[in-house]
């Protein structure tokens, strides 16, 4: 049996005095990818959050590599990349300054040259320089993305509905990213309303429904 990278344990979760999901249980060994179904307001977000230990769950708990993520802290928020349904960019900052101060916030460190290699990976080369605020919205979710490509050490990836406000180019460019993380050991957790993510056939993909 393989051993888990990610473990959520009797997790409970209580959002406005309503219960959204219960006693759920579930091992993610490394090299796969979860991806999390259900309705609007099943709790898929909220279940990430707690994944990333921005959440405390109502009851339960996250392991990572065997521990309690609320016992790693830092440690364990230096292995992995979180990225909301909202991009989370400052408006009067550059695509470039964007990359930078994510990358310190979440403890690593980035050159302007890297920052623009990932920006030019998710086809926003020539825009490094402008302001975000005069990005389209799916120029903005690439903006967003391009932290993958920064961050691809990061062995735990989760992503609230990243395919939202991409073209066809950069879903399917976003839907390789998935794919090779996953194929080179790292745990994708993921919210999707598409179907299909265009993986190959046969990926490993887990799915778990709320």
């Amino acid at each position: 049996m393989l051993t888990p990278a990610l473990e959520l344990r009797e997790l409970g979760c209580v959002r406005s005095g309503r219960a959204l999901f219960s006693e759920l249980n579930l091992s993610v060994p490394a090299g796969r990818l979860l991806r999390v179904t259900g309705a609007n307001g099943a709790g898929k977000t909220s279940l990430l959050r707690m994944v990333c230990g921005l959440l405390s769950p109502a009851r339960g708990e996250v392991l990572w590599r065997g521990t309690r993520i609320k016992t790693l802290r830092e440690e364990f928020h230096r292995q992995l990349i979180y990225l909301g349904h909202a991009a989370a960019l400052k408006d009067d900052l550059t695509a470039t300054e964007n990359l930078l101060t994510a990358a310190r916030l979440a403890g690593g460190s980035a050159t302007e040259a890297e920052a623009a290699a990932a920006l030019s990976a998710t086809g926003l080369r020539g825009l490094e320089r402008t302001p975000v605020r005069a990005l389209s919205q799916g120029q903005r979710r690439r903006v967003a993305l391009a932290r993958l490509v920064l961050g691809s050490k990061a062995p735990l990836w989760v992503l609230d509905e990243p395919f939202n406000a991409l073209d066809a180019t950069a879903a399917a460019w976003l839907a390789g990213r998935v794919d090779a993380h996953v194929a080179s050991g790292g745990v994708v957790l993921l919210t999707s309303h598409q179907g299909d993510l265009a993986l190959p056939p046969g990926a490993p993909q887990l799915e778990l429904a709320l």
